[in-house]
């Protein structure tokens, strides 16, 4: 598949480097020519010098024959822009925009145009990782009321089966991130020191099940 990204920064090249590696071509945009230094020396892509919501660069691109778009430039006017002429002028359905500004990503989101609000995604990402029992959804499914979830489990729960994890805090254990690794539980598993616990989580019990596993473990008499 062809893939145009908009913007050759950190993110940017990043992508097109992440992309090309599982064999897709990829033709990345940038205002200057000194930005695709940021590409390694392996890279067999295109490297277009222009204005990113420009029609010419991005037919130059291969946008016609696109099967997705990502504007990350630094800039959120051009980054919408540009997502916007590439959905509604050509077609491309797969696209997505950066946005710094969490509040326009919410209204965009609205529009129809995918965005990434790397700060709002950040902060909620480092305080779930730092407080006990404070989650922030990775995947919902309003339709069916459920969401994707990292729970921590207070320390207490060190030891014991996440089967008991699962009873008590009405969630299912999705997957168990331990020394960099996702391993899938079965009935035999032991919650271990460090270990990152994702849950499937009914909408109805979210608050219940953060406030459950925040708290000490308790015994059942």
């Amino acid at each position: 598949m062809h893939i145009v990204i908009m913007g050759c920064g950190r993110t940017g090249s990043s992508l097109a480097e992440e992309f090309e590696a599982r064999g897709h071509s990829v033709a990345v945009i940038d205002r200057t020519g000194d930005a695709f230094r940021r590409l390694p020396s392996s890279f067999q892509g295109q490297k277009i010098t222009g204005i990113g919501f420009d029609r010419e660069t991005l037919v130059s691109a291969g946008v016609e024959d696109a099967y997705a778009f990502a504007a990350v430039s630094d800039g959120d006017n051009s980054n919408i822009l540009a997502a916007r002429v590439v959905r509604e002028t050509y077609g491309v359905e797969n696209v997505v925009a950066r946005i710094s500004d969490s509040g326009r990503a919410d209204v965009y989101r609205r529009l129809g145009i995918p965005t990434v609000a790397p700060v709002p995604w950040t902060t909620s990402q480092i305080v779930s990782r730092l407080l006990p029992g404070v989650t922030d959804a990775e995947f919902v499914d309003p339709a069916a009321g459920v969401s994707l979830r990292r729970l921590a489990p207070h320390q207490s729960w060190v030891g014991h089966s996440l089967t008991s994890v699962e009873e008590a805090s009405g969630c299912r254990v999705a997957y168990v991130v331990r020394f960099g690794e996702a391993t899938l539980p079965d009935v035999e598993s032991l919650l271990q020191s460090g270990d990152e616990v994702y849950f499937i989580v009914p909408d109805a019990v979210t608050k219940d099940a953060e406030r459950v596993l925040a708290r000490p473990r308790t015994v059942k008499a």
